[in-house]
């Protein structure tokens, strides 16, 4: 369903209502306390905001959470802030915060489904309350750039990194591969600032800055048997499509591939997909507008949004959000250095993990209503959700959602990513509920989207989560609610 002008209005009049309560605590001088999620969409979020108070003036701290719990949301009350701001979360944890939070002035700037009604005096930006879906058409850097611009006119060339961080929440996810819904005005704003164009093409990392080889072996989503993180066997493949990586020997790019040469590839990527038992339809994987930042430097991993939106998540998922968040902020030197070479060694990561998975078929085992990942000993949780992303989009021919699972270093709990197909969806599946639902049967939190959605729960009580997840996927496939 298309975004309305109406709704964009109304989510815009939201953004005012926060940006006027933001506005009287700058006035006023106080310190504003800033969280937000680790993940590429969080790290823009957190720094969109963190940008647009710097700009106004503001006495700020920015704080990345991998998580929201009763032990976070204790320790942020007890910081007794003038003003605390939560970009890219809290919707999902109202009960908890306005527990925690009585009286105190709080804004919300999120996308994830709001599981309760907004305490009082509370203030909430969220696309859900106006009909508009958060998991396709905004994400919470996009929210941000809202409440952002209604702060200043003059922050419109922070929407390309709002374009960055919709781009790392997968929420190009329609057949075109484009940014649609109300990230349709964002990326209009980005592109009249002067700060983004957008064409299409190939989608393989690298496609300006790196041999085609290189960029191929790049590709991780989908992930590609032997190719991804392959750099000689990605030679290989192409030299036996006849496709040659030199010319005149300066290697090429992709963007110096002929209509017919990438033609050529995608067919053959997806033939070598099939003879691996995975899905061989790419095209709507590897296909689909690219979104340059003008401004950004060439030969950076920074001049593509989606180059920059792995990076971000490279940082927050290998425990240097921080790195992430500077970056966004205009960091272009020691930060950017450091967290260009975390993206190899994040690539490193993922690989590994997706290939001791697809190694061995029982490692993805098969329930009535679900596919799932036991990571526990292996997988480190702080890469699960990007890890249980690919295998998704990979693995599109299994017809069920799949749920992975890992323990929390030092803790008594797991960590459960939930991830599902738009086909599901449209036949009724959301695992934001289901996550929520069950979760809170063994005194656990969870929530998210429809399409992906997270919990955690006592690792003694795994086993009989994942039964009960199973069993709520088939009721809800059915019709049936699986709430109260």
């Amino acid at each position: 369903m298309s975004v309305t002008k109406q709704q964009v209005a109304n989510l815009t009049k939201d953004a005012e209502k926060a940006a006027s309560l933001i506005q009287e605590h700058i006035d006023n001088g106080d310190v504003i306390h800033v969280h937000s999620h680790v993940d590429a969409d969080g790290l823009s979020a957190g720094g969109i905001m963190g940008k647009a108070l710097l700009r106004a003036g503001a006495k700020f701290r920015l704080r990345l959470e991998r998580w929201m719990d009763e032990k976070v949301a204790d320790r942020i009350a007890q910081e007794n802030a003038a003003l605390t701001i939560f970009t890219d979360m809290g919707s999902g944890y109202l009960d908890l915060l306005g527990e925690r939070l009585q009286n105190k002035d709080v804004v919300i700037l999120d996308h994830h489904q709001p599981i309760t009604e907004l305490p009082e005096g509370f203030i909430q930006v969220n696309p859900h309350t106006h009909g508009i879906d958060g998991t396709r058409d905004i994400s919470g850097s996009g929210v941000a750039y809202f409440a952002a611009k209604a702060l200043d006119e003059k922050n419109i060339d922070l929407a390309c990194l709002a374009v960055v961080g919709a781009l790392g929440d997968l929420q190009d996810k329609n057949k075109e591969r484009k940014l649609g819904g109300v990230n349709k005005y964002i990326v209009e704003d980005a592109v009249k600032s002067g700060f983004l164009e957008v064409e299409t093409d190939l989608l393989f990392f690298g496609r300006e800055t790196r041999p085609i080889h290189q960029a191929l072996a790049r590709t991780t989503n989908p992930f590609i048997p032997e190719i991804s993180s392959e750099e000689d066997k990605s030679l290989a493949f192409l030299m036996n499509l006849g496709i040659q990586p030199k010319r005149n020997d300066k290697w090429r790019a992709l963007r110096d591939l002929s209509g017919d040469e990438k033609k050529t590839l995608l067919s053959s990527i997806a033939e070598h997909l099939v003879s691996k038992g995975l899905s061989g339809d790419i095209s709507f994987d590897l296909v689909g507008d690219v979104y340059t930042l003008t401004h950004e430097e060439p030969w950076t991993p920074l001049r593509s949004a989606r180059e920059f939106s792995v990076l971000l998540n490279a940082t927050g998922r290998m425990d240097k959000a921080g790195l992430g968040a500077a970056i966004v902020m205009g960091d272009r030197k020691k930060c950017l250095d450091e967290a260009t070479e975390m993206i190899q060694q994040y690539r490193s990561t993922i690989t590994k993990y997706l290939r001791w998975i697809t190694e061995k078929p029982e490692r993805l085992e098969e329930l009535d209503s679900i596919y799932v990942v036991r990571g526990d000993g292996f997988i480190d949780e702080k890469v699960l959700s990007p890890v249980c992303t690919i295998l998704s989009t990979t693995l599109t021919k299994l017809g069920k959602p799949i749920i992975a699972y890992a323990r929390i270093s030092g803790e008594d709990q797991v960590k459960i990513s939930s991830r599902g197909s738009e086909q599901l969806i449209q036949n009724g599946l959301n695992l934001g509920d289901i996550m929520q639902v069950a979760s809170e049967k063994f005194s656990g939190r969870g929530g998210g989207h429809d399409v992906a959605a997270g919990a955690q729960v006592p690792i003694k009580d795994v086993e009989e989560f994942i039964k009960l997840v199973n069993q709520l996927v088939k009721k809800q496939l059915a019709g049936e609610k699986v709430g109260s």
